[in-house]
Order: structure tokens, then C-alpha cells, then sequence
């Protein structure tokens, strides 16, 4: 019997016990990943018309207006190859022997929780296309698909594709830059449109993370096949809404896991630990069918590695709606304060975010079990 069990004085029940993350070591083959490169289920079902613009910030709007023109512009057949279909008013009228100049995608650039992912997601959904011409996915699953199916591969499966949606794209090491330019050119270069979110502007990628002047040309190519919108505002998963409630007791987390079918119960020290063996392309067959995540002995993440790999699960649990709750320190102090000023800050801080969101829908969980 675990501790926490002995400590909350549960029984445990072979049918009714909650499942160990530690103990999932899933294998995603390949098809799969390419299958699933659609919005996430928390993005299913968003509009443009469920956007909600703050009225205190234009680039709201403006945002919306500009993406509902650019999927009007991705309609008619694929077969336009080169590039030459017209959006933003590029390849209009040109001769179907010259390819058009100029961005060739758009890139939302602006702070976490402004609403880019759902208004991303919106395009997709808004794009006439049948779901396989359209790929949605993070940056992260785009270089794990790369990893899996092999450069070659990657561009063949996708240059048929009408629009590559890349969530949260940012660059962490030289090998991602020189990797991802090089695949995007492809993409641009068979006809697909791009749309990017971000928290860094494209000509700003990898700074403060490695050397990126050495690869400047590499990101200016980037920034190149985008036209960049500006989106303000501030999180709205905070917006007049109570604060998160703070951490629970470990009675409390333990008592919850078994009382709430589907859910998970893992130490947090051990959770992180067996992070490092999962490959982050997995974090999201790790959480299959989970209806909650319950952790206890929550602490401050020990290093950075560690803690890049926590943000991947918190982006992707939040993408599935899974409610968390926690006994230890609050999710603000997960990072130390060298990285919050560091140069994946904004990642750190989206996680944040995203967990504390999850920790309120956890709430209801503690006060029902």
C-alpha cells in the first residue's frame, strides 16, 4: 500500500483504483501521429464566431477579420501547385508561370492566454478543405512527426496538404531552426499555406536559448513566409475569474483519485522522473481516457530539461480538458525565478497558466468525492 493510501486510510480496490502515469509507457506508431494532427478536443468545436474579442483591444478584431479573409482565399482545387492560389491578395492575376511574392502564411504573435490557439483552430475548421488536406498540430508534434516518418517523408505526406497549422511555434536548439526552415520551404514552395501562433515574434525565435545569430538567416527565411499579426490583450483564463484554489492536502488529492473513475494518482517527484523516459511525441497517448490527474508532493522543478518536459504535458492536458489537482506547493512556484526570466520564460508561463486553469476545474472534483 502506498503511503498516501495508508496516510488517507483507503482500501484500495483492484477495479476502482486509480492509474499510475509512472506505470504507462505508450507506443504511438507513426499513422497514428499524422491521424491526429487535428485541433486537440478543447478546440473542436470553436469558431470564429465563438471568439469573443476583448472590446478594449482592436487587434482582436482585426485578427479575426484578417484570418476569416485568409481561409476564403485557401478554397479550389490543390492542384494550384507552386503556390500560386491567392491569400493576403498575393498570386491574384499573376501569371501561372510566375510565383508570387511575399508572406505566405500568417503568424499570431502575442502573450498566453489572448485566444491565438483558438483562433487557429478556427481556421483550420473554417478552411474548405476536407480534414486530410489540413494538418493542426504544435511545433513540438511537427518535429516529432519528422523524427517518425523521416524528412523525405514528412514532406511528401504533407505537400498535398491545403494548411499547416503549427501551435506554438518556437525554436530551442540550431538543429530545429535549420530543420524546420528547411521544411517549411518545401511546404511553401508545393503550394501549402502556413498559419503559426506564437508568444515571440518570427524574426525573434531561439533568442536568449542558443546561439541564434549564428543561425540568423535560417530565422529571417522564417519570418519570411509569414505576415505577422499582433494580437493584445491579457490571459483570459484569468479574466474575472476567481484565483485558482490553492493546493490540497494530500489526504485530500488521494481521496479524490479513488473516488473519480478514470483518474490518475502519481507522486509528482516520480511523475517527473519517468517524464525523462517518455518521449515528449507521447505525452498525449499518456494520458488517454484520463478524466483527471491527481498529484501530491508538488515542488519546484529541478532543472530546465525537466522542466521543457513538463510544459508538453500541462500544453497537453490542457488541450484534452483533463482537470488537475495537487497537493504540495502551488503550480506559480513550479519554476524557479531564473527561469522565468529566461529565455523560455513564456513557455514557463503558459504552463502556469494552463495548470492553473486545470486546477480550478479540479475544484468541483475535491468538493463531489
Amino acid at each position: 500500500m502506498s503511503s498516501s493510501t495508508a496516510a488517507s486510510g483507503i482500501s484500495p480496490i483492484a477495479d476502482a483504483a486509480p492509474v499510475s502515469l509512472c506505470a504507462r509507457e505508450p507506443h504511438v506508431p507513426a499513422d497514428r501521429l499524422v491521424a491526429e494532427m487535428v485541433p486537440p478536443p478543447r478546440f473542436d468545436s470553436v469558431r470564429f464566431s465563438t471568439y469573443i474579442p476583448d472590446p478594449n483591444q482592436p487587434s482582436q478584431f482585426e485578427a479575426v477579420k484578417v484570418l476569416e479573409g485568409f481561409a476564403g482565399g485557401l478554397g479550389g482545387a490543390h492542384a494550384l501547385a507552386g503556390g500560386k492560389r491567392g491569400f493576403f491578395g498575393f498570386g491574384k492575376g499573376r501569371s501561372k508561370d510566375k510565383a508570387p511574392a511575399g508572406p505566405r502564411g500568417v503568424y499570431l504573435d502575442g502573450g498566453y492566454g489572448v485566444g491565438k490557439t483558438h483562433l487557429l483552430a478556427s481556421l483550420w475548421h473554417a478552411t474548405p478543405a476536407e480534414p486530410s488536406l489540413k494538418a493542426f498540430g504544435t511545433f513540438v508534434e511537427l518535429t516529432n512527426l519528422v523524427g517518425a516518418l523521416g524528412f523525405q517523408q514528412t514532406v511528401q505526406t504533407l505537400s498535398n496538404h491545403r494548411l499547416l497549422c503549427i501551435d506554438e511555434f518556437e525554436l530551442d536548439d540550431p538543429g530545429d531552426t535549420v530543420l524546420v526552415s528547411s521544411l517549411l520551404r518545401k511546404l511553401v514552395d508545393a503550394g501549402v499555406a502556413l498559419a503559426a501562433t506564437s508568444n515571440t515574434l518570427p524574426g525573434k525565435l531561439g533568442e536568449g536559448r542558443f546561439a541564434a545569430v549564428d543561425f540568423l538567416r535560417e530565422i529571417q527565411g522564417l519570418s519570411a513566409h509569414f505576415r505577422t499579426l499582433r494580437i493584445d490583450g491579457e490571459d483570459y483564463r484569468h479574466r474575472g475569474l476567481p484565483e485558482a484554489p490553492a493546493p490540497y492536502s494530500e489526504e485530500q488529492v488521494t481521496k479524490t483519485a479513488y473516488a473519480t473513475p478514470g483518474a490518475s494518482l502519481d507522486g509528482f517527484p516520480q511523475l517527473l522522473d519517468h517524464l525523462a523516459r517518455v518521449h515528449p511525441s507521447r505525452y498525449g497517448a499518456l494520458t488517454d481516457g484520463l478524466k483527471a490527474v491527481c498529484l501530491t508532493e508538488v515542488r519546484p522543478v529541478p532543472d530546465q530539461s525537466t522542466a521543457l518536459r513538463l510544459v508538453v504535458l500541462a500544453d497537453r492536458l490542457y488541450d484534452r480538458e483533463v482537470p488537475v489537482l495537487a497537493s504540495g506547493l502551488p503550480f506559480d512556484q513550479l519554476f524557479s525565478e531564473d527561469m522565468l526570466n529566461g529565455g523560455y520564460r513564456k513557455k514557463y508561463f503558459r504552463a502556469i497558466s494552463r495548470l492553473t486553469a486545470l486546477a480550478r476545474d479540479g475544484k468541483r472534483l475535491v468538493e463531489s468525492a
